[in-house]
């Protein structure tokens, strides 16, 4: 989270001003007026906040520090260290993620967003039935999950965060590995 905090804004008007709402008889004195001033330079962020409030709810509207409060609220993946355009993209997209979580279509879109790149997915194993019984089953007998990332620079990579990722939005039953390497393209340069 970002070290800004909502407070007092220099120069920034209410618009209903306490002043104007005083009895007769403190309209016309000096220092009520002067005392409801003050309190008017603390009310007026907070009138600010209530008019704008619909724009606090919007991942792409909200203040930075918002939008890290917000992917709380719908379970984001961010660790708050992704640039602020990412970490808006998770929060408006956390919905859809979690009606996959758990499935391929799911991880991969989950290590989509937090790393900028497609992940290599391997199963091991895989669904089918038999019109025999007994039939082989397929994939392989032991049960696991393999992610790869192939990018540029390996070292630019958490591999702790990947696999924190993997953990959070791999089938819950899969032992799982994750691996970071150099992308095919950077190999043959």
């Amino acid at each position: 989270m970002s070290g800004s905090a909502r407070g007092t804004v220099p120069g920034l008007a209410t618009p209903y001003p306490l002043g104007a709402a005083l009895p007769a008889v403190y309209a016309e004195d000096d220092f009520g007026q002067r005392f409801v001033t003050g309190l008017d330079v603390v009310l007026a962020p907070l009138f600010n906040v209530l008019d704008s409030l619909e724009a606090y709810f919007s991942p792409a509207l909200a203040p930075a520090d918002f939008v890290d409060y917000l992917a709380t609220w719908v379970g984001a993946e961010v660790d708050g260290t992704e640039p602020l355009p990412l970490r808006r993209h998770a929060v408006a997209t956390a919905v859809a993620l979690h009606r996959v979580r758990g499935t391929r279509q799911g991880l991969a879109a989950a290590v989509r967003l937090a790393f900028g790149v497609p992940a290599e997915i391997t199963e091991s194993g895989g669904a089918d039935w038999s019109a025999a019984p007994l039939g082989p089953f397929p994939g392989t007998p032991v049960a696991g999950l393999h992610v790869v990332l192939r990018v540029a620079d390996p070292a630019s990579v958490d591999p702790h965060r990947l696999r924190a990722v993997v953990a959070a939005a791999r089938p819950a039953h899969l032992p799982f590995t994750v691996s970071v390497t150099a992308s095919r393209t950077s190999e043959g340069a």
